[in-house]
């Protein structure tokens, strides 16, 4: 064994002896579930079923495409995407086996999860920031603060505020276009609930679409529109877009790595994650092997893709917890506003 393969393996059994020693304070579902080191495959025929979140898609998509061209894998997988919450309804269901969410799972989709007896693995891939953007015509505009956005998005504003002047007064007499998520977007249910104060609840006299590329391609064509998605939508498409920065209350901050990392662009920076079925990952070598492959390749493919990768040890936790099929979540059913990378890292070794 070489010496990084060791320092891993090594790093893994301290990371698997906690687990078995340690009690965690953090609520979960359940606490574990038998070994996901998959048996011998009998579905080889059988696609690894993939959706939910179009904010984690593009990382999802790009693992995928790399798994498949590694020589020794001959897995089918089929990666789509319908929201958060569109994904979690398949995967409670047991239609699928993996579902990308840009948020935690819900306290009504954990109980429809055990309605129909599915249990699953929670992983985090990435953090996320969510960037604000208009056209880069609008030469008004160069930051907004928490309570505009409110102001333009809460449900009283649907059908009164209709201009950006009624958001501030030095902006001008002009329309104001909204472009956002659908409601099936964990992305539309984290931002109502961290500048609304509720998940969910929204104007809906807005343009929505699961599909970023379409919201970004609607405000690249709008000088007056205005919209919110994850940042790599941003990067993708920054020389036709431009993000504005945000003010909680401390200044305005635009939503880079170093603003993210250091915990300055809140509340609008997030986790991503994938929920695995710890059934398929333990019957199936083809969903089992997508899975630890994505964990080993999930820093430097973020990075490509434009969101801040985790520290290396999240992704080794991730790798024991597969192995070892731990089940449930620590968030108890709901998102967690001005959540560090490091406060996740924390919540994964408790977990």
């Amino acid at each position: 064994m070489n010496p990084l393969k060791n320092k891993l393996a090594i790093t893994l059994g301290m990371f698997l002896f906690a687990g078995c020693t340690a009690t965690s304070n953090v609520p979960t579902e359940t606490q574990s579930s038998p070994s996901a080191k998959p048996v011998e495959n009998t579905q080889t025929d059988a696609a690894v079923k993939i959706d939910g979140s179009s904010t984690v898609y593009p990382i999802t998509e790009a693992i995928a495409k790399q798994f498949q061209a590694t020589k020794n894998s001959k897995a089918q997988l089929s990666v789509k995407f319908s929201g958060t919450s569109g994904g979690f309804k398949k995967f409670c269901a047991g239609e699928t086996d993996i579902n990308n969410a840009s948020r935690p799972i819900s306290k009504k989709e954990m109980q429809a999860c055990k309605q129909n007896n599915i249990q699953y693995i929670e992983i985090p891939v990435a953090f996320d920031a969510l960037a604000v953007v208009v056209n880069p015509q609008n030469n008004w505009a160069k930051d907004i603060t928490t309570a505009e956005l409110k102001k333009m998005w809460e449900p009283v504003a649907e059908g009164k505020i209709t201009k950006w002047n009624q958001v501030r007064a030095n902006w001008p007499d002009t329309p104001l276009n909204l472009f956002g998520p659908g409601k099936e977007s964990g992305t539309f249910d984290y931002f109502t609930e961290a500048i609304v104060g509720e998940a969910k609840a929204s104007r809906n006299d807005y343009i929505g679409s699961e599909d970023d590329e379409v919201l970004a391609n609607g405000i690249s064509q709008d000088p007056n529109a205005l919209g919110y998605f994850g940042y790599a939508y941003f990067q993708e498409h920054k020389d036709k877009l431009k993000v504005l920065a945000v003010d909680s209350g401390k200044g305005p901050v635009f939503p880079e790595r170093k603003t993210v990392e250091k915990a300055k662009y809140q509340p609008l920076s997030r986790p991503l994650f994938i929920y695995v079925n710890p059934s398929s990952a333990k019957n199936r070598q083809d969903v089992y092997q997508f899975v630890n492959f994505y964990l080993q390749n999930a820093a430097k493919t973020v990075s490509s893709v434009g969101y801040i990768p985790l520290p290396d040890t999240i992704y080794q936790i991730g790798i024991v917890h597969l192995n070892k099929g731990k089940v449930g979540t620590v968030f108890g059913g709901k998102s967690q506003f001005d959540l560090t990378i490091y406060e996740l890292l924390r919540k994964q070794k408790e977990f």
